[in-house]
């Protein structure tokens, strides 16, 4: 289910990201800020998996707090369920499965983003989507190496149209435009020049006063300047660009020297697209006007400019860069809320496609795999003797969270849901199967395609179990400079 937040300033936000939801929520307990600081240690190393790993974590302190009133001591449960953790991450190990994907066989990617698609507000066209995070993915990864720079990858938004207009573009889209009307609107075959430096007459370091008493001293400093202007752009013309893009501002009369010498350029571009422009495009960035060469420019096979329905909204469009590895997604919305829901889904489903990149176990979703290790430590717990064994056994009753909350928030009466699964687990060893939330007829995700990488549920396993491991050794809470 989706949640509405509504900030001070009476901003909505419209998300069911984890991590998004607890960081725009107004939070004073301490307790809680931990749980806030999770997510965003589950979002920043996995990318996918926030809400769940908060949910564990949960239902863990709950499990705890039911431990603690019987008498156990807070050091024993959280011994007990750092076993409960390890036993259910050795688990995994005997549960994984392995999907072989190459440039030619795309499937098992693009099933595993739709998984972390589905239930997002664009599930409605998470197969486009899909596809088009793990293009975007592949499109920058260094599969030798399995490494992936999602730095490499932008996503960007612009209101109106549809979601099913969203598309990759191999190139770079920047929310610009040209600088000048009248200029032309599309180069082909652009020869860029990225420049870091302003379109202006260079300025004094310390402060001094210019007195101009005549006229004639007036028209010599305009002179000056003109001929700074003039310089520059020869500069530039000399060296074969077609296209200035330049990192700061500049004012009219450069405008109009680089109308009149038919030179189309975009100023103001953000320190992060000039980056990305010069990967593409194979530019070196040129801090100052003594430094433009003509083999310091970057090569694009056409740069446009796109304008949007009847608004005056418009964006430069690279594309054929020479360079294919910086690529971005262009996300279209109805309004600014479902753009950047939209983004935030793509992050996930590009964060989990990366994850498959660089290690492609998978288990299976629809609480199949939480239910498995719950009937695992079950009989773990079994061979315990010491106290510990009723912290491990409130660990596996504690991993029935996750597909009791699916089971709900898919209209299921959760405890018969989950009851019956555990039965066919238990008396099929069949560990594929969980919460059927679609209504598909088949208990069994591995026919659903319901998949997720193994290293964001040992990720949610150890994440979970250290934080309320931690909360559990917290005896007082003393304000720092009081007594």
């Amino acid at each position: 289910m989706d949640k509405m937040l509504v900030s001070p300033d009476g901003d909505i936000t419209i998300t069911n990201d984890g991590a998004t939801i607890l960081d725009n929520m107004e939070i004073s307990d301490q307790i809680a800020k931990l749980m806030v600081d999770l997510s965003k240690s589950q979002d920043d190393e996995i990318g996918d998996g926030t809400t769940s790993v908060v949910v564990l974590a949960g239902a863990l302190l709950e499990q705890a707090g039911n431990l603690l009133e019987r008498g156990i001591p807070p050091l024993r449960i959280a011994k007990g369920f750092e076993m409960g953790a390890q036993i259910a991450v050795e688990h995994l190990n005997h549960i994984k499965d392995v999907i072989n994907f190459s440039k030619d066989n795309l499937e098992p990617l693009i099933e595993v983003a739709m998984t972390s698609l589905g239930s997002k507000i664009v599930n409605k066209i998470k197969r486009q989507l899909a596809e088009i995070c793990v293009k975007a993915v592949l499109a920058v990864a260094d599969i030798d190496r399995k490494d992936v720079n999602l730095d490499l990858i932008k996503v960007s938004g612009k209101e109106g149209g549809r979601l099913e207009d969203t598309a990759l573009v191999d190139g770079i889209v920047i929310d610009k435009e040209m600088s000048h009307p009248q200029m032309t609107k599309q180069v082909t075959d652009a020869k860029i020049c990225l420049l870091t430096c302003p379109f202006e007459p260079p300025k004094p370091k310390s402060s001094i006063d210019t007195i101009i008493s005549s006229k004639e001293d007036y028209e010599k400093l305009s002179k000056i300047e003109q001929d700074f202007f003039k310089d520059m752009v020869k500069k530039v013309k000399d060296s074969g660009a077609t296209l200035v893009l330049c990192q700061w501002g500049f004012d009219d009369e450069a405008n109009h020297l680089l109308l009149a010498n038919d030179l189309p350029a975009v100023r103001w571009v953000g320190g992060v697209d000039v980056e990305l422009i010069a990967i593409a495009t194979g530019a070196r960035i040129v801090p100052r006007f003594e430094d433009i060469k003509s083999e310091k420019l970057g090569k694009a096979g056409k740069v446009y400019e796109k304008a949007f329905g009847t608004t005056k909204d418009r964006v430069v469009v690279i594309e054929g860069c020479q360079n294919t590895r910086a690529v971005t997604i262009f996300v279209r919305g109805g309004n600014k809320m479902i753009i950047e829901e939209a983004k935030r889904s793509i992050h996930d489903a590009l964060c989990v496609v990366r994850n498959l990149v660089r290690d492609n176990r998978v288990v299976y979703g629809g609480g199949s795999t939480e239910i498995s290790c719950s009937l695992a430590v079950s009989q773990a717990a079994d061979k315990i003797s010491s106290v510990e064994q009723y912290a491990v056994r409130a660990y596996a009753d504690a991993l029935d969270a996750i597909p009791v909350a699916l089971a709900e928030n898919s209209g299921l009466s959760a405890i018969e849901a989950l009851s019956e699964v555990k039965s066919m687990q238990g008396s099929q060893k069949n560990h594929r199967l969980g919460i059927d939330c679609m209504n598909k007829g088949t208990f069994d995700m591995k026919q659903q395609m319901v998949i997720d990488p193994l290293i964001s549920k040992q990720q949610q396993f150890l994440l979970s179990s250290q934080v309320v491991k931690m909360i559990l050794k917290i005896d007082d809470v003393i304000k720092q400079g009081t007594m």
